[in-house]
């Protein structure tokens, strides 16, 4: 049995974690299943808790599937809104669609979805948006056939460790996020959306007024004589959960799937997410999980999308450190879109490039597109057959790719954020 370097005992557990990755996107899905994720977890238009970003059709599902499967993963199906009497019909069209997509699990928390999914003998699994976050809640629904259970967010990693204790003698598994955005509501459930602008968190249409800054309008109040600064504060934006630092303990504790939130979030963003705590959940296994490594996979996570990192409700309460410093994204790394593929010649493996923008040799390019993910450095470029180290802007050049590619794919450059 393998042991962990920080607490030099054997680890708990006769296999690993499942690393499950949220995608909005085929070319997030590639990105993940490229980096080392076990499972994705995805929404289809309509019914789930992301329904604003990037979503698949219920037609999407059976290819989606069937490239998951071949690359020996699982796909979860998340269809976790709210469900009025209009839309049971519909709801169960999808889930028609899902059985025959060969759908690994549903995540879900409506009772009608429960009881559909129990009748195509789908698995179901529990969404975090029913806030479990004691073992008794973890009873009942182990009784009504639940397989597994999202925790919420709020939960100390002592606690997390007790309902685990019970759902390992119930035979349910327990999954809990390690990576993205947290809301300041209680596991999601907010009505601040809906009160604005009509548009409701729970049926996933949340326009996120909790991301803004707040001005002071009128008298100063007096709260209990407390102060309170409301000068453009981001006073209800949390930052995102962050948890490579400690990810050995949450691994001990014998949660069996982790899971990285980033449905609206960019390929980019999934690679550098799922191959981060892919690397440090099997270093862990290996023996090698170490400072020098935590600090390596941090500044990688620091390239890309993120408002400030907080370790969530894993120790502590967040109290006001845990807020974000501002609106949008701290990110160190930004990609630049420098231009489109126009053909790719599959015997040789190059792309013809139309360059919106300058281009060098050695740059780190993302291609993407509908079906299309790939990361990798710039070794060389040509034109008319002669090598170059950089070409300008509107010139069209032929560069050795690495996968295959479409035209109208986007070409990428990453480049370190610009200081303000």
């Amino acid at each position: 049995m393998r042991r962990n370097h920080s607490t030099a005992k054997k680890i708990p557990m006769s296999k690993k974690p499942e690393l499950c990755v949220g995608v909005g996107d085929f070319a997030s899905a590639i990105a993940a299943a490229t980096n080392g994720a076990d499972a994705v977890y995805f929404g289809v238009r309509g019914f789930n808790m992301r329904d604003l970003g990037t979503n698949f059709s219920a037609s999407d599902m059976k290819k989606l599937m069937a490239s998951l499967h071949a690359s020996d993963m699982k796909g979860y199906l998340a269809l976790n809104t709210i469900i009025f009497d209009g839309e049971i019909k519909q709801v169960e069209k999808i889930l028609k669609e899902a059985k025959r997509a060969k759908v690994d699990g549903v995540i879900l928390w409506d009772f009608s979805v429960l009881s559909l999914a129990k009748k195509f003998k789908l698995k179901p699994f529990l969404s975090t948006q029913a806030s479990v976050s004691n073992s008794e809640a973890l009873k009942q629904y182990s009784s009504l056939g639940i397989k597994r259970i999202i925790l919420a967010r709020e939960l100390s990693l002592k606690q997390i460790s007790k309902i685990k204790k019970i759902a390992k003698k119930l035979g349910i598994e327990v999954e809990c996020f390690i990576h993205g955005a947290m809301c300041i509501s209680v596991s999601g459930r907010c009505f601040l959306s809906h009160e604005l602008f009509g548009r409701s968190a729970n049926r996933g249409q949340c326009l996120q007024p909790c991301r803004r800054a707040y001005f002071l309008d009128g008298d100063f109040p007096n709260f209990e004589k407390k102060e309170i600064f409301l000068d453009g504060s981001t006073i209800l934006s949390a930052k995102d959960l962050k948890t490579i630092d400690f990810l050995d303990k949450i691994i001990w504790v014998g949660v069996d799937s982790l899971k990285i939130e980033g449905r609206t979030k960019p390929s980019d963003y999934i690679a550098v997410a799922t191959r981060c705590y892919r690397q440090a959940i099997d270093s862990v296994f290996e023996g090698t999980f170490s400072k020098e490594k935590i600090a390596r996979w941090n500044s990688e996570l620091e390239k890309v999308y993120n408002r400030g990192f907080s370790n969530g409700f894993f120790f502590s309460v967040p109290d006001e450190k845990d807020l974000a410093k501002g609106q949008g994204s701290v990110q160190t790394q930004k990609r630049f879109n420098v231009g489109i593929i126009t053909h790719y010649f599959v015997k040789p493996g190059v792309a013809e490039v139309k360059l919106f923008a300058p281009l060098s040799a050695g740059e780190k390019l993302i291609i993407e597109g509908v079906t299309t993910f790939i990361e990798q450095k710039l070794d060389s470029m040509e034109i008319n057959h002669k090598k170059i180290k950089k070409a300008r802007q509107g010139e069209f050049v032929g560069i050795k790719v690495s996968g295959r590619c479409r035209p109208n794919d986007k070409v990428f450059v990453l480049k370190r954020k610009p200081n303000k």
